[in-house]
């Protein structure tokens, strides 16, 4: 690094999975705009998985991206060669500061490093963990918020149950909330909306969507319950769409099995990226019960497709959501109650879908490089 060059940044972009999830979206929403930003102002290097580094180099132009080895693909070995094969790394490329986007980073990596905590969950609802997660998140927030040089979250309501729960120096945190792509999450024709449809053999009764992981936190079986109470006795009941991974929250078979059988539920599993938009969008109402979201990504992806969308206020949630959701509690009565009020009021849906699809410009990927390139400004040496 000369006199008024920027410093070397590295990114470890090896714990993206392929599958494209919440840490996808994020790494994947903070390299393009940061790709945007002129080599004048930072000199990026990224590692990422091989069946990635191609895709990142057609995107990133200005930065040299390396292909880390082929077995950090398996979580075991890629956790492994963080504490060994990424500090050799940065020191070969010059960085000048090491940024781990997952939670974990290298106890010794020759430079400083910083760190995204994505949320704080892992405290404040560990029943809804199982124990091994739950045992090795908890230890690498701790050991994160200990060895980084800074910390980066998405939320300040995660900031703030860092520094309450962990006792966490408030001024070594940086809050950078994330963005939302929005030309891939827009708001849909209505040719894609039909095909979406189409593909999921749904009829003009409508559905409720609710796109994420299945896990324990996201309370996806009480919002079946909830849904199967409020649309029960209508006579062509909306369905509900459950998109997404599968999870291991074993609930949501039981809560399935409870389902009258005159209404109709659907689990399609992951859907293509390209029909997002329609799948949201063509929603009636996007409802997301969650017990807690460090920030909350997939209300923001409906809000900018223009969806209404019902979620609880608890944790980051009304930090994204705001005055532009309807909000209810993890209740499957209450979920019911406030879905079925929503589901009758068109007017109310249309004004929601209106200002939340105006709230979610508010979130750039653009505004969260800018950031993230402030807090590595900070900590290089």
């Amino acid at each position: 690094m000369t006199a008024g060059s920027p410093p070397r940044v590295l990114v470890d972009a090896t714990s993206v999975p392929a599958d494209r999830g919440g840490v996808g979206r994020y790494v994947d929403g903070l390299l393009g705009a940061l790709g945007a930003i002129g080599p004048d102002r930072l000199d990026l290097a990224v590692v990422a998985q091989r069946s990635d580094a191609e895709r990142y180099s057609r995107m990133l132009v200005n930065a040299e991206v390396i292909a880390g080895p082929s077995a950090v693909a398996h979580r075991p070995a890629r956790l492994a060669w963080e504490q060994t094969g990424l500090p050799l790394l940065a020191q070969q490329v010059g960085a000048k500061v090491l940024h781990s986007p997952f939670y974990t980073c290298p106890l010794r990596a020759g430079c400083p490093v910083t760190v995204t905590v994505h949320d704080a969950t892992f405290f404040t609802e560990p029943e809804h963990y199982d124990n091994t997660k739950r045992t090795f998140f908890r230890s690498a927030i701790k050991t994160s918020l200990r060895r980084a040089a800074r910390v980066i979250v998405p939320s300040k309501a995660t900031r703030d149950e860092l520094i309450r729960l962990l006792d966490a120096d408030p001024t070594h945190i940086d809050v950078a909330y994330h963005g939302v792509d929005q030309t891939a999450f827009h708001a849909p024709t209505e040719e894609e909306k039909a095909r979406v449809r189409a593909r999921l053999g749904l009829t003009d009764a409508g559905y409720v969507a609710f796109l994420g992981a299945k896990e324990p936190r996201k309370n996806v079986p009480n919002l079946i319950r909830g849904w199967a109470r409020a649309v029960a006795d209508w006579p062509r009941p909306p369905a509900l769409v459950i998109a997404g991974g599968q999870g291991h929250d074993d609930d949501i078979d039981r809560a399935v099995a409870e389902v009258p059988s005159h209404l109709r539920l659907l689990r399609p599993g992951y859907l293509r990226y390209a029909d997002l938009p329609g799948f949201l969008g063509g929603a009636l109402v996007a409802c997301y019960p969650s017990f807690g979201e460090g920030f909350g990504l997939p209300i923001l992806e409906a809000m900018a497709c223009a969806t209404p969308v019902l979620t609880t206020p608890r944790l980051s949630l009304p930090e994204v959501g705001g005055d532009a959701v309807a909000y209810t509690t993890e209740d499957p009565d209450r979920i019911a109650e406030d879905l079925a009020d929503l589901l009758h009021d068109e007017p109310r849906r249309l004004t929601l879908a209106k200002a939340g699809f105006d709230r979610a410009k508010e979130f750039t990927w653009a505004g969260s490089a800018e950031v993230h390139v402030a807090t590595w400004n900070r900590v290089a040496v």
